[in-house]
């Protein structure tokens, strides 16, 4: 028998959000709401970076340069394929 309730059983498997990602959802929010007419995806970033505490910076850099590449290799994959497989 699990001493979990039945929220953490639910929440027991996903990935546990860094603070960069805590803070990008936060802003995003507050965003939102201050401009509901849109806003630059960039504001969300910057504005979720400037908040994180000095000890965080280098991790949530991390996220973002790995997100750049994920992003880089799936644009290269796009392209391949739409040129019919070969470049």
């Amino acid at each position: 028998m699990s001493d979990l309730t039945p929220f953490e059983e639910i929440t027991a498997g996903l990935p546990p959000l860094s603070p960069f990602q805590a803070l990008w959802n936060e802003a995003r929010e507050l965003l939102t709401a201050a401009y509901p007419h849109g806003f630059d995806v960039l504001d969300i970033g910057r504005t979720a970076f400037d908040c994180l505490p000095e000890a965080e910076k280098p991790a949530a850099l991390d996220a973002l340069f790995y997100a750049y590449w994920e992003a880089e290799q799936d644009r290269k994959t796009r392209a391949f394929h739409a040129a019919g497989g070969a470049l």
